[in-house]
């Protein structure tokens, strides 16, 4: 070719193109500076995916001190379910599209507890959840809540049973 310089720039538009084409087919990452607090290990805080949203693992900390949102289970499952909901706002959508979590508890013996305070953030849209006991969680926290989303910008909806 006699232009090397047209060539570098066809093959980065090309590439950019391509980049851009990948993340419409359904695989993106919502950005990492929306999350409610910065991640401790690197992972992102959610994937969307197959018109699923992927919402890693969520703790109560607080996003504007970054530190665990009180002692008690109650508040810390509050506000790991408010930094879901955070997160999900920013990939456009609620509490209501969540079709599955997985509460990891610290103490079963806070089951009851952490039951209120789930039931009351989600109301009447409970989703579908498994619980489970676990040795031990990342700051000492008594709890932590993933979540598989269904996107709404995507077909499809949710029936509860």
């Amino acid at each position: 070719m006699k232009n090397p310089a047209g060539l570098v720039i066809l093959t980065l538009a090309f590439l950019l193109l391509a980049s851009f084409a990948a993340g419409r087919r359904g695989f993106s990452r919502p950005a990492e500076e929306t999350a409610p607090a910065k991640p401790l290990m690197p992972f992102a805080q959610a994937v969307k995916a197959g018109g699923f949203i992927f919402v890693s693992g969520q703790i109560g900390r607080d996003p504007q001190t970054g530190k665990v949102a009180g002692e008690d289970i109650g508040a810390q499952t509050r506000q790991a379910l408010e930094n879901i909901e955070a997160v999900l706002k920013k990939a456009g959508a609620g509490l209501e599209d969540i079709v599955k979590t997985t509460v990891y508890l610290q103490n079963m013996d806070d089951y009851a507890a952490m039951n209120r305070a789930y039931a009351g953030m989600f109301g009447e849209n409970l989703p579908a959840r498994a619980t489970v006991a676990v040795r031990g969680l990342v700051l000492g926290v008594l709890v932590e809540i993933d979540a598989v989303v269904r996107d709404p910008g995507q077909p499809g909806g949710i029936i509860r049973m």
